[in-house]
């Protein structure tokens, strides 16, 4: 797949050089010092503490729960969207990833607005005490957490061929056999490492357990009320390298579990027939599931122009304006910034490290790949206490740059995977072609490689630049005063009991988030438009 070519490739192995340094500095380096921390650590204090092992156990607990409900969940919903003619299933599709454009923390306190000792349906329902703890907990992670489930269940569904089906049909197996014989086996890989990847997302997450959780207190609360609390990086290197365990299990499992299929077979698209109760049964559940995920966030809506939740609901503005008095939207700006320069950073790095390991034949290719990856196997929350422990007294320490690092870091991989595969189903010869016609490699990937990728580095700037917006794991360990992004208000409201201001700082980011999505298929459906007019003219 890769292009083969003798010479004229000391300019890009010296980037590939240069890129591996970049990556043995942004993470491999850190990674060391943190394990190095963990040797000045008390091991025998910190785990004669009550608190630590309970944790630990309290994570695993809810993580296993939250990732058997939230798995099944987006298998559901995969297979309503792909293997069904519900109606709606545009719009559906779309709801059922808003949870993914806001901060972990925002669902946990949609759950307290709604499910709190004075929520809405606590008082509509009769419930006395509210659901924090563990099954708060297990609702916001679940919440958190089967939109990414759903969108890898529902890629792998996507993309699965129907001939095998078709056979099944004409043989008269039933459908349990069929399922059994057939998709299970299919599923049997992808739906490992799903579960892999989505247990790491709940296992390593603080921001619903802090919001909902109460005395119910996972590793990862007690890891940053340690680190930001009593400063003890000892303890808290400790405590990354424990979480660290799932989310290196993940990355193997990720490695070894990967969809490797190639795109070189003819792969037939199932022929949906029309099936009443199917469908409709499909409907209501995609509605059903749907509304659970915007009533949180309309909740978000109507608290921040409540006067003083829960006593009084009555309309106001003194929320909005009382919020952006104290940083507001100084704080919005920073985060725009942030996610921008991510954005274009994250891409271009992204897309110079797979079109090195794809389409050129440099040496250490393998290793720049294995290094590319590396962040998939690093918890946000640890890959900012490494840094923290690394860079401190460094020139970036306490600057805007050092979070456009760690971010650009923490979400590098799966942009880069998102281009590697992109460039690994072009024509392999197009290099080849080039350099017979005299055309030089840069020219190449400007009027050839870049047009043909340009949807795939649409979505590669839309994920960094969402997922810098509504972080809360790594910048927490470091941003000042000067640099935080919007998203840590919420931390900093839910501490100060003003519910009212944590909303409507959810509510900016979803704003912001959704505006750049609509920007984003905006500037796809007008490219794509652009390409089907140059086809037909060059047809005429």
């Amino acid at each position: 797949m890769k292009f083969r070519q003798n010479g004229g490739c000391a300019g890009w192995n010296m980037t590939a050089v240069l890129l591996s340094c970049f990556f043995l500095v942004a993470v491999v380096l850190p990674l060391l010092r943190l394990f190095a921390g963990c040797l000045q650590a008390d091991l025998g204090k910190i785990f004669a503490n009550p608190l630590v092992p309970r944790g630990i156990a309290n994570s695993v607990r809810v993580s296993l729960c939250a990732t058997g409900v939230s798995v099944a969940l987006a298998l559901l919903l995969a297979w309503c969207i792909n293997r069904t003619r519900a109606r709606g299933k545009g719009l559906f599709q779309s709801l059922l990833l808003l949870p993914m454009l806001v901060p972990s923390i925002s669902h946990g306190m949609g759950l307290v607005i709604l499910f709190g000792a004075n929520g809405k349906l606590s008082n509509l329902l009769g419930l006395s005490g509210g659901i924090y703890g563990f099954w708060g907990i297990l609702l916001g992670s679940v919440m958190y957490s089967f939109p990414v489930a759903y969108l890898m269940l529902s890629d792998i569904l996507k993309y699965e061929d129907a001939t095998p089906y078709e056979a099944a049909a004409v043989l008269g197996m039933s459908r349990w056999r069929t399922f059994w014989a057939i998709t299970l086996p299919y599923l049997r890989k992808p739906l490992v490492n799903v579960i892999f990847a989505t247990f790491t997302m709940i296992v390593t997450d603080y921001g619903v357990p802090l919001m909902i959780g109460g005395a119910y207190k996972t590793l990862p609360v007690i890891m940053y009320e340690e680190v930001i609390g009593r400063l003890d990086f000892a303890q808290g290197s400790v405590f990354g390298l424990i979480l660290l365990l799932p989310a290196l299990a993940a990355f193997m499992i990720d490695m070894f579990c990967r969809n490797r299929t190639g795109s070189g077979y003819s792969r037939r698209s199932f022929e949906l027939k029309p099936a009443f109760w199917r469908d409709c049964g499909a409907f209501a559940v995609l509605a059903a599931v749907s509304l659970a995920v915007v009533y949180p966030l309309f909740s978000f809506a109507q608290l921040t122009f409540a006067t003083r939740y829960p006593k009084d609901m009555s309309f106001t503005w003194h929320n909005i304006s009382s919020t952006l008095s104290k940083g507001a939207g100084d704080y919005l700006a920073n985060s725009v910034q942030i996610a921008l320069a991510v954005a274009l950073l994250g891409t271009a790095v992204a897309f110079l490290c797979a079109y090195l390991t794809v389409r050129l034949p440099i040496r250490g290719a393998r290793f720049l790949h294995l290094m590319s990856i590396t962040s998939l196997a690093v918890p946000g929350i640890v890959l900012g206490l490494a840094y923290v422990m690394f860079f401190k007294g460094s020139f970036i320490y306490g600057t805007m740059s050092i979070l456009i690092l760690v971010n650009t870091i923490h979400f590098f991989s799966s942009p880069y995977l998102m281009m590697y595969n992109s460039l690994g189903k072009l024509n392999p010869n197009l290099e080849a072609v080039g350099a017979t016609l005299g055309i030089s490699r840069l020219r190449m990937i400007k009027d050839v490689i870049l047009p043909q990728t340009q949807a795939t580095l649409l979505e590669m700037f839309a994920y960094f630049f969402v997922n810098s917006m509504m972080t809360i794991s790594a910048v927490a360990f470091l941003a000042n005063a000067k640099t935080k992004p919007v998203s840590l208000m919420i931390n900093q409201f839910e501490a100060q009991t003003l519910l009212e201001a944590a909303a409507f700082v959810s509510l900016l980011i979803l704003l912001v988030n959704l505006m750049l999505k609509c920007l984003i298929f905006s500037v796809k459906t007008l490219l794509q438009s652009r390409n089907r007019r140059k086809t037909y003219g060059q047809m005429l």
